[in-house]
């Protein structure tokens, strides 16, 4: 009986996912679902290092894009914990309301919008939050509750790729689970999903308490990005633009590189000046040049345009000084190794301080840093010693089956983006990174009372964990709050590679094929790359707040075809 559950749930999903891409092949015509027409030209040695088929963009034409802070509003009607009548899509309560009321509210919209990846592509339609890729930067302090309304302004029946339906998730944020953006907790005008409560409405209000895990002062994620989740649709809306960063910071990690406070790191600081977010995408274009998305092949979806925020191959303009840059892979299913490189393409050490947001113990100097889909790394590049050079950001991983990237690497890379070094700068650059950073809990293993194993594999022809597809339902697994777990990832079979993240709170991976993790991997973490055949070991520990929440492989096609768990924490 279980299994025809599981089977019936999956048929209706098919069917509603196919009715949403017949819709979008009618619409081919309109631009923005497009099939290729064979006139694509060769890249030549435009800074790609491919020479598959692609159109040919000249790279670095236009500055690097920063996306601006969002700035917060007086919300009306006001907020409340159980949903505005009338108005707000059906919701349960939020559970931290009480104790943690919002003292900063923001509104976004999420809207359809033009833009223009390159100047030799044709302006296009895109879905932004309030109009934007990548959305604007939410940036807030620990021990601060806000709360973000999103209004759904996405028309009733797309033209193209996507569903309309939405679901927000705040990817590393320590919350609630009726903010959390489950996928079948999505909504819009017109419909809701088949897990939330109550009818469609205008809006949704995510409540975020800004409060670290087990309020332990040192469980603060900083980097975290938010995206839409809709269930079998996150990988064609987040394709079509809906993604932002969302910044924290406390005492330790201020924003201020002059800060008297003898606790504050005094990293590089200044929001979009010299901290710049950078989302890292790769898309593809018909030969018309119109966005291009393959929303019907289960195995994943590999672009040849690169992009960073936004704009193919852009360049930026930096001082002779030191940065701080929030890599993000963005992807639907390519893998990145990022470098810098000079322009004779020879690797430069940068200063790696943290993985997933989560501040090291101590900076690790690199030449390259592995990124799975999800996976962000912050890093410190100081240009004072590259005066009126020309610096790159390369990818060097080559990828063109989405099973996962080849073992050689590129020479030269794909170079994403251009670093063009002035002088030094006006004032003095009086950011530092010191020897310890955020200080790294022991691991007590021995208090791991329950474990679990999770096996990701094809089946069926869809994406699997465990043997089942998921259900939005279906509770997978119940762990109870507070009691730490020790989780099992193993990929099985086909050759295939599979980001894996879990939602609520961080996790430390304790082995990877019985051996521990490469030393920036030993923090806190909230994504692990599963290569074929790996098996990796992680510690986790849900705290605070209870309800369901998921884990899944971040390919996004592997969890639009089902290759995701729900588990529901309990007290």
């Amino acid at each position: 009986m279980a299994n025809a559950r599981i089977n019936m749930s999956s048929m209706r999903r098919r069917r509603e996912f196919i009715k949403f891409g017949l819709a979008s092949g009618v619409a081919a015509g309109h631009g923005l679902l497009q099939l290729p027409t064979g006139n694509a030209q060769t890249t030549g040695n435009s800074g790609s290092g491919s020479s598959s088929a692609r159109m040919r963009l000249d790279p670095f034409v236009e500055p690097l894009p920063i996306p601006p802070v969002k700035q917060p509003q007086a919300l009306v009607p006001s907020p409340s914990a159980s949903p505005v009548p009338g108005l707000e899509a059906g919701r349960l309560p939020h559970q931290a309301f009480a104790q943690f009321p919002p003292q900063v509210t923001y509104a976004l919209f999420i809207k359809p919008a033009r833009h223009r990846f390159h100047p030799h592509l044709p302006e296009q339609d895109i879905w932004g939050y309030d109009g934007m890729l990548p959305g604007p930067t939410l940036v807030n302090w620990i021990g601060k509750p806000y709360l973000v309304r999103n209004y759904n302004e996405l028309p009733q029946n797309p033209v193209g790729f996507g569903s309309p339906e939405i679901s927000t998730h705040l990817h590393g944020g320590h919350t609630p689970a009726e903010s959390d953006g489950y996928a079948g907790d999505y909504f819009s005008r017109f419909k809701t999903g088949p897990t939330l409560p109550g009818g469609p409405g205008l809006f949704y209000d995510y409540h975020y308490p800004a409060f670290p895990a087990n309020g332990d002062p040192n469980n603060i994620t900083n980097t975290l990005w938010y995206h839409d989740h809709r269930e079998e649709f996150t990988a064609a809306n987040v394709y079509k633009g809906l993604a932002g960063f969302a910044l924290q910071f406390d005492e330790l990690d201020s924003n201020n590189e002059t800060d008297p406070n003898p606790a504050a790191l005094r990293l590089p600081s200044g929001v979009g000046r010299y901290d710049i977010q950078l989302l890292l995408q790769d898309k593809k274009f018909d030969a018309s040049g119109n966005l291009f998305f393959d929303q019907f092949d289960p195995e994943g979806f590999v672009g040849d345009q690169f992009l960073v925020n936004g704009k193919v191959q852009p360049f930026f303009n930096v001082e002779a000084r030191k940065y701080r840059f929030r890599l993000l892979n963005g992807n639907t299913t390519r893998f990145f190794e990022m470098y810098l490189a000079d322009e004779r393409d020879r690797d430069q050490a940068f200063t790696f301080i943290a993985s997933d947001g989560n501040l090291l113990p101590e900076p690790v100097v690199l030449t390259k840093i592995w990124l799975g889909m999800a996976e962000r790394a912050d890093v410190v590049i100081d240009f004072a010693k590259y005066v009126g050079q020309t610096l790159y950001l390369v990818n060097r991983l080559k990828q063109d089956d989405p099973r996962g990237p080849d073992e050689d690497r590129l020479r030269p890379g794909i170079r994403m983006l251009q670093f063009r070094v002035g002088g030094p700068p006006a004032q003095p650059d009086q950011s530092q990174v010191r020897k310890q950073l955020r200080p790294l809990a022991p691991i007590n293993v021995g208090s791991a009372v329950q474990r679990r194993n999770f096996v990701f594999e094809r089946g069926n022809g869809q994406w699997q964990i465990n043997g089942k597809f998921f259900d939005p339902e279906r509770v997978d697994a119940a762990p109870r709050q507070g009691v730490p777990e020790i989780w099992t990832f193993e990929a099985k079979g086909g050759g295939w590679n599979h980001p894996i993240h879990v939602h609520l709170d961080d996790f430390r991976i304790l082995s990877i094929n019985g051996r521990p993790p490469p030393r920036e991997w030993a923090g806190r973490k909230d994504v692990v790359s599963l290569k074929p055949n790996d098996v990796v070991r992680i510690f986790v520990t849900f705290t605070n707040y209870t309800g369901k929440y998921m884990m899944h492989c971040h390919n996004t096609i592997h969890e639009d075809h089902a290759m995701m768990i729900r588990y529901d924490v309990v007290i």
